[in-house]
């Protein structure tokens, strides 16, 4: 793989770095910034959507509608590896005590909603400007809009993956874990996942959900990451998390998609 991420590694771990190197990924970087006149179609944490007036809005099986948690137009993005270029891919939630998630189906989009538009409509009088038929919400972990910017980045894999063990072995796998025990406060840290991002590894405040799935079938990647800060909050401080196998990815097939979140 082709990359500029530099690995500067601890004494302790530069005979691992063979192992470590194996493991790199690439990924988007996510960071908020002001939604000053933000459009329908531009990337975004909250706010209101792009929708063409001639589709069904999202809404849970009880006809409940769903919120916009995030907006992601691939037009603005660096180019990443296995995702579209362009079109824009919506991540809708429900607004209840769970924030849609359904912790014993995770790919369920019942009270969650992943929605890609491949070619979206340019033209403004096709699309719903009107949102005064959403409710009020009570308790969503984004309660307000932002607008976004990305850098590509480079990270290699953390104890938060469950793959972890198998690909770098348990003793290598405790000497990380130990290095972050004793770095966690740094923002530089090597082995933090944490933070917004598209791709790469992710982070959890528990456990990797995915390991309780069947390991002989195509592992679920991660799509999105949206981390708690002081804008964001899922529950106690939390991470919410979409994965997406790659061959669906590449389909751009979202229709079996993860949806997770967890806190400490």
């Amino acid at each position: 793989m082709s990359h500029s991420f530099t690995l500067n590694l601890p004494p302790n771990l530069e005979t691992n770095r063979p192992q470590l190197e194996k493991t790199i990924k690439p990924f988007v970087e996510i960071e908020l910034e002001q939604a000053d006149q933000l459009t329908l179609w531009q990337s975004k944490f909250g706010g209101i959507p792009y929708f063409p007036k001639n589709l069904d809005y999202p809404r849970t099986s009880e006809g409940k509608p769903l919120y916009l948690l995030a907006q992601i137009n691939f037009s603005e993005i660096p180019p990443l590896d296995g995702f579209p270029i362009e079109g824009i891919l919506q991540f809708y939630i429900a607004d209840d005590d769970l924030y849609g998630a359904n912790f014993s189906q995770l790919n369920i989009q019942n009270g969650f909603r992943v929605i890609y538009f491949e070619q979206p409509d340019l033209n403004f009088k096709n699309l719903i400007q009107d949102f005064d038929f959403l409710p009020e919400p009570d308790d969503l972990p984004i309660t307000q809009c932002y607008g976004l910017k990305f850098t590509q980045q480079y990270e290699f894999i953390s104890p938060h993956d469950y793959r972890c063990p198998e690909l770098l072995g348990d003793e290598l796998d405790n000497k990380i874990a130990d290095y972050i025990d004793e770095h966690w406060d740094e923002e530089d840290d090597l082995f933090n996942s944490c933070g917004h991002k598209l791709g790469g590894y992710p982070c959890f405040t528990q456990d990797d959900p995915r390991d309780n799935l069947d390991h002989s079938e195509e592992p679920y990647e991660l799509l999105l990451q949206i981390d708690s800060e002081e804008e964001i909050m899922w529950g106690d401080c939390g991470v919410g998390n979409f994965f997406i196998k790659s061959s669906a990815l590449k389909q751009k097939n979202f229709s079996d998609v993860l949806y997770t979140w967890d806190c400490g």
